[in-house]
């Protein structure tokens, strides 16, 4: 069957009390970085921390006893893993999911404490994905697709319902893209009821395979490469859902790994919301203008999961720091004696700026004997901050070198 209108609207009735009607929260800091009035929908704020719930508990709550019997079986970057667990729990059915090897370790566990049997199997989705499907022959579980389904895109749908209802004047919404079925869905209910719209969909660039899909005519798989955004990694977009996709959805743009990660940033840091990588794809996109936009627009991104591992955000934050120039590392000698070190830290001190790490080096950089070298990590306020720190100590008369960040090959 093809997706229709209704179908998302029956999706919406049997979601009724099971899901967060999740908020939709005006963003003054994008508005003013993207000349245009910006939305975001918080479906990190969902059940299981992301959107998958919709589509997952529509198609499990609608299985037959027979086959809530024998349970059903999935593959997942993660999310999906989550709401099919969460799903098949509410509606007391065993569930089975496979899970690549390398997915982050709070969306495993997360998964096992929905009661889900939880298999690490593969390097990617892709190959996670075929050993479920082999796992569904062999058992006889019902496959839960995470996006290839049209049940499970008339659930990601509602969320279009939820905007239009919520926020009729939006006429542009942005939506990150895997497999597909969350922007099919979306697009569909959206352009149903909002005259003018535009469906924008956001892949990362490291894994983006719908526009080449697009291309060529039909799902088109691409090699793969890591990416930040694990819950957007999949290696080409569905039978179902890319026929939606050429028909619903206006433009697809794709955003880097820093893009991202500056994404992530903005959402922590001035929408006081956790985003994982796939999540902030949007905002990535629209913070680096990937997006013609009027300034008459209204901008809707979908904040599509929260799912993001501590120590993953804490590096983010923490690189994204040094790209603005909040965090420098400076080098430099001092005399080898007691107090000379104290002396040059009130001289960074007097500049306002902080301390978060000192190291002295002595044999490793052949300082000359009499001297140590010491290097620090610095907190200042900004790159012109960081520049009058230099310049402080230069003219208390220490000689300072500036490191710049590495240049890796990727």
């Amino acid at each position: 069957m093809a997706v229709k209108l209704s179908d998302i609207e029956d999706a919406r009735s049997i979601l009724q009390g099971i899901i967060n009607p999740t908020p939709i929260i005006s963003d003054e800091k994008l508005s003013n970085e993207i000349g245009a009035q910006a939305y975001l929908k918080a479906e990190c704020l969902q059940r299981s921390g992301s959107f998958k719930v919709r589509g997952a508990y529509n198609k499990i709550a609608r299985l037959s006893d027979d086959e809530k019997k024998r349970g059903v079986v999935a593959a997942s970057a993660g999310n999906h893993a989550q709401g099919v667990a969460l799903a098949a729990r509410l509606n007391n059915i065993k569930a089975t999911i496979v899970l690549p090897e390398f997915a982050p370790l709070t969306k495993v566990v997360a998964t096992k404490a929905q009661g889900a049997e939880v298999i690490l199997k593969g390097a990617t989705f892709d190959e996670s994905f075929a050993y479920s499907r082999r796992l569904q022959e062999e058992k006889g579980y019902t496959y839960v697709h995470a996006f290839d389904d049209e049940l499970v895109i008339a659930g990601q749908g509602t969320i279009g319902l939820e905007i239009a209802e919520e926020l009729p004047e939006v006429n542009v919404i942005v939506v990150p893209i895997g497999g597909g079925g969350l922007i099919s869905g979306i697009a569909i209910a959206a352009k149903s009821f909002m005259r003018g719209v535009r469906v924008i969909g956001v892949q990362a660039a490291n894994y983006a395979a719908v526009n080449r899909s697009l291309n060529a005519g039909t799902p088109t798989e691409i090699e793969y490469q890591p990416t930040i955004a694990d819950g957007i990694a999949v290696k080409s977009p569905g039978e179902k859902t890319l026929p939606i996709i050429r028909e619903f959805v206006d433009e697809v743009v794709e955003v880097s790994e820093e893009e991202i990660a500056l994404g992530i940033f903005h959402c922590v840091q001035n929408s006081h919301l956790v985003v994982e990588g796939a999540g902030a794809a949007g905002v990535a996109a629209l913070l680096a203008k990937k997006i013609d936009l009027e300034p008459n627009d209204k901008v809707c991104a979908i904040l599509c999961g929260g799912n993001i591992d501590g120590n993953l955000l804490a590096r983010i934050i923490e690189q994204v720091l040094v790209r603005q120039g909040r965090y420098i590392i400076m080098k430099l000698l001092v005399l080898d004696r007691p107090g000379t070190l104290a002396a040059m830290l009130n001289h960074v001190a007097e500049t306002g700026a902080n301390v978060v790490e000192v190291y002295h080096q002595r044999a490793i950089w052949l300082a000359p004997l009499g001297r140590v070298g010491i290097e620090m990590i610095l907190e200042v306020r900004d790159e012109p901050h960081g520049r009058d720190v230099h310049k402080h100590l230069e003219e208390v008369g220490y000689h300072v070198e500036r490191q710049g960040q590495g240049d890796w090959e990727e």
